[in-house]
């Protein structure tokens, strides 16, 4: 099974796992803790395992000591709803912003698995928007 650590948050929804990236301070677990008020729950935070597992990419946390832990900047680290791994649907990279108001389809490959690729827009209901794609896909 080849896999790797990322610098990288990852969360799912009715079981479609969501690959966070972004540099140090871009706002992975910020981003994540939105989506877990919103019904989200936590695999990892801040470090990320990745591993193809027939098919598909899988992530995990790469620490058990750290499995349902997520640090909130200003509050400390809290307990959060998790589970052990989730097969990632769509990556989100944080450290590269969305030039367009209806952008194209992007892919990203990770481990030789291509993945949909999500920007980051500066709006205030990107984490609604995640959550949606999540549960229902995207048209266009």
């Amino acid at each position: 099974m080849t896999g790797e650590t990322l610098h990288a948050t990852a969360v799912a929804v009715d079981g479609r796992g969501l690959l966070i990236l972004g540099p140090s301070g871009a706002g992975k677990s910020s981003l994540a803790l939105r989506l877990l008020s919103l019904g989200a729950v936590l695999v990892s935070d801040d470090q990320t395992r990745v591993a193809v597992v027939g098919e598909d990419l899988s992530a995990t946390c790469p620490n058990p000591d750290l499995a349902g832990l997520i640090e909130v900047r200003g509050v400390g680290i809290l307990r959060a709803p998790a589970q052990p791994d989730a097969v990632v649907s769509l990556v989100v990279d944080l450290g590269q912003p969305e030039p367009d108001r209806l952008p194209p389809r992007r892919e990203v490959t990770i481990l030789g698995i291509r993945l949909p690729l999500v920007l980051h827009p500066q709006n205030d209901h990107f984490p609604d928007a995640l959550m949606l794609y999540l549960r229902h896909g995207r048209q266009a």
